[in-house]
C-alpha cells in the first residue's frame, strides 16, 4: 500500500527516539538516500533526531580522497547539512558525526564537528590510539561499531578495548540481515559479551543507508538536544537500547 510505513513502538516511560549511526548518499558511496532524504523518512517513523555518521576518510566515502583537506571535509559535511536543514525544517534533531574505519575495524566518533575537522587534518592519518586521543582531547566519544561482523571488507576482527568508550552491541542491519533461523543475532551477542566483560556502556544503531529503513538507535526518557547530551546520557548508561522488534507495520 503506498501509504504504509513502518514507525516505531517505544518502551513506556522512554518516548524519545534517536537514530544513532545513519549514512546518507552525499557523505557515504554505499548511501542510497540523501540526507534530506533520511530525515523526512526518520520523522515519518517516530525518531526525535538522528546521528549522521558518514564513511570517513578511508571508509566507504563518497568525496574525492585527491581534494584538499579543507573542500574533503566541506564535502563531506553536506549529507549532515542538508539533513540538519531539512531536520530544522520538520522538527527533527539532527546531530553530527563520523564512522572512521581501519582496515575493515570501525568507530562511531561523536561530540565533534566540522569546525573541529577543519582544525584538525591530522585525524585522517590518525592511528587507532592517536585517534582516541585526539577525540578525548576536546571531550569526544568513540563507540566500537559493529566489532564482530564479518564482511569482505574486514580482513579480521580487532577489538581495542584501550581505545573506546563503548560498544555498539545491537546493529539493527545485523537483525534484518544475519539472524539465525532461531532468531539469534551472532554478531551482536558477541558484542554485547564484549561489553559486558569490560563493562562498556552499549549503543544501539541501525546503521542505516536508505529510506528503507528498519528500527534501531536509543530511546531515552528526556529530550537529547544536543550531541554533548548524547554523550553523557550513553555514559551514564541512561537509554534504552531499541531492534527490529521496536519497529512495527502502521498506517500513516
Amino acid at each position: 500500500m503506498e501509504n504504509e510505513r513502518k514507525k516505531l513502538r517505544l518502551p513506556e516511560g522512554f518516548p524519545f527516539a534517536y537514530e544513532t549511526h545513519l549514512h546518507t548518499s552525499e557523505g557515504s558511496k554505499c548511501g542510497r538516500s540523501t540526507g534530506a532524504e533520511m530525515a523526512v523518512a526518520c520523522k515519518e517513523a517516530g525518531y526525535a533526531g538522528i546521528i549522521v555518521t558518514d564513511h570517513f576518510y578511508y571508509g566507504n566515502t563518497m568525496p574525492d580522497r585527491s581534494l584538499p583537506w579543507s573542500d574533503w571535509v566541506e564535502a563531506y559535511c553536506k549529507g549532515y547539512e542538508n539533513a540538519k536543514k531539512k531536520g530544522d525544517e520538520i522538527g527533527l534533531n539532527v546531530m553530527f558525526g563520523w564512522e572512521s574505519s581501519y582496515q575493515g575495524t570501525d568507530f562511531l566518533v561523536y561530540g565533534l564537528d566540522k569546525k573541529w575537522l577543519l582544525a584538525h587534518p591530522e585525524i585522517k592519518d590518525a592511528t587507532i590510539e592517536e585517534q582516541y586521543n585526539l577525540v578525548h582531547k576536546d571531550g569526544g566519544l568513540i563507540i566500537h561499531a559493529h566489532p564482530f561482523r564479518e564482511a569482505s571488507y574486514i580482513p579480521e576482527i580487532r577489538l581495542f578495548p584501550d581505545y573506546v568508550d563503548g560498544v555498539e552491541t545491537i546493529n539493527t542491519a545485523h537483525e534484518v540481515r544475519n539472524s539465525l533461523p532461531d532468531g539469534t543475532v551472532p554478531y551482536n551477542e558477541l558484542a554485547l559479551a564484549y561489553a559486558k566483560e569490560h563493562d562498556f556502556p552499549e549503543t544501539c544503531g541501525s546503521d542505516i543507508h536508505s529510506v528503507d529503513l528498519f528500527g534501531g538507535g536509543m530511546a531515552f526518557s528526556h529530550p537529547i538536544d544536543n550531541i554533548k547530551e548524547y554523550i553523557a546520557a550513553v555514559l551514564k548508561r541512561e537509554g534504552k537500547l531499541l531492534s527490529n522488534k521496536n519497529f512495527c507495520d502502521t498506517i500513516l
